[in-house]
């Protein structure tokens, strides 16, 4: 580089009419690490960016078509029209970002970061009532779900179970729909058969969020999971672009996978190496989807030669509730991520991940307990993660993510310095 760092950069911002907290976005970095490169190189906190930053930033300012892409900035509408769904504010499907409206969306998740760590409190979403519709068995999700709206200020309305819904008596989605939209004014599904949630949305105005359509789609776990591994890499001093990702599991019916796929391939050059046991592949569909766009796809039923030289570990449960005509039980002892095999595999920034539950159980072989203590275990930042990501998607289908910074104020209560007794390691990560 014939200029300085500073003058480079500052040059780049300036040609694509960005401000510093969206050129950060646009080439996904946390805006303190651009800040520190952009300090002039004998201050104390000048760090030099890494290489592939710089080479990714040259070819966005010399190629035009790049440079007419990135050059948007939010003045492009507001995100929940970008994002929307037919015309429709709802989430039903990761095909509604781009990498550029999904960065977007994880800026206003960095807002929420205070509030979902109680430091913070917000009422934007005062008078406001989400209905919770989970048709199928759920913990995680439909409490971080209406965590996140109660944070808001907004207050939720439960369901669970086909027993405890009219649908038990046998009426229609549309019905269910169009009667729960005169009560609530967002809501949340999760219903067994793929493509149900779609025919909820059909039936109403109001937003609908997918919590998770049987083996199709899970949008807010794939939002969640891209989040944390952009926060990790962010502490870590890496780019996701040209990452090494490992899939582990039942990559069939595991429809977290499916969504976050899509994600990940908005980014550059990934290598995805796919470990599944025989049965439980990964749908050809999303791998042809993936190859088209350019990354490097390997299968493999060895958990050992897959991991090797892997950025970002992501195991899942088998998902027996789904099985057809599968036989497999749980994983033989060979798909199990555990300590020894990632010791032996992988680096010491290697983040390992799950979507949760995980099978604890003996014999179910999932993603082993003995790493609890290890803190290249990413699951429960990630969880918490969920939080404020779910903030983020609330905010903007009811429009008020423009209100939430001016109606902070200070909690009245004495919230924990950390939330786990393993996390003050990492409290100040990002």
């Amino acid at each position: 580089m014939t200029v300085s760092q500073q003058v480079f950069l500052r040059d780049s911002m300036r040609r694509l009419n960005l401000t510093r907290d969206v050129f950060a976005a646009r080439i996904g970095v946390k805006r303190r690490a651009l800040d520190t490169w952009l300090l002039p190189e004998g201050s104390q906190e000048f760090r030099t960016m890494p290489e592939v930053v710089s080479r990714f930033v040259t070819e966005i300012v010399q190629n035009e078509g790049l440079l007419q892409k990135y050059a948007q900035s939010a003045q492009s509408g507001p995100l929940r029209d970008r994002i929307a769904y037919h015309g429709k504010h709802q989430l039903l499907s990761v095909d509604q970002f781009t990498r550029e409206s999904v960065e977007d969306l994880f800026r206003i998740a960095d807002q929420m970061q205070p509030i979902a760590r109680r430091q913070k409190v917000s009422r934007v979403l005062e008078g406001a009532v989400l209905g919770n519709l989970f048709f199928e068995a759920s913990t995680r999700t439909r409490v971080s779900f209406g965590a996140a709206f109660c944070r808001l200020g907004g207050s939720v309305c439960d369901t669970t179970g086909f027993t405890f819904s009219s649908m038990a008596k046998g009426e229609s989605i549309y019905d269910t729909s169009r009667v729960m939209s005169g009560y609530v004014d967002a809501m949340v599904i999760r219903h067994p058969e793929k493509g149900s949630v779609a025919e909820f949305a059909q039936a109403t105005n109001i937003p609908v969020v997918n919590g998770g359509d049987g083996p199709g789609e899970h949008p807010s776990q794939a939002l969640l999971d891209l989040y944390t591994i952009l926060t990790e890499f962010s502490r870590l001093g890496k780019l996701l672009d040209g990452a090494h990702i490992a899939l582990v599991g039942d990559l069939k019916y595991g429809r977290t996978v499916h969504s976050l796929i899509k994600l990940l391939a908005l980014y550059r050059g990934l290598k995805f190496t796919l470990i599944a046991p025989r049965g439980l592949e990964m749908p050809d569909y999303l791998l042809e989807e993936t190859g088209k766009q350019g990354h490097t796809i390997v299968q493999s039923s060895s958990l050992e030669e897959g991991l090797v030289g892997a950025d970002v570990i992501y195991a899942t449960r088998v998902q027996k509730e789904r099985f057809a005509a599968e036989e497999i039980e749980g994983y033989t002892p060979d798909f199990q991520v555990n300590k020894a095999i990632v010791d032996k595999c992988c680096g010491p920034d290697v983040i390992v991940m799950h979507p949760l539950p995980r099978d604890s159980r003996e014999g179910a072989h999932d993603l082993s307990v003995d790493l609890n203590h290890d803190t290249r275990l990413a699951i429960f930042r990630q969880t918490d993660n969920g939080i404020p990501v779910r903030m983020a998607i609330f905010a903007v289908l009811l429009g008020v993510e423009g209100l939430v910074q001016h109606s902070l104020r200070d909690v009245t209560w004495s919230p924990p310095s950390h939330i786990g007794p393993d996390d003050s390691i990492l409290h100040d990560m990002d």
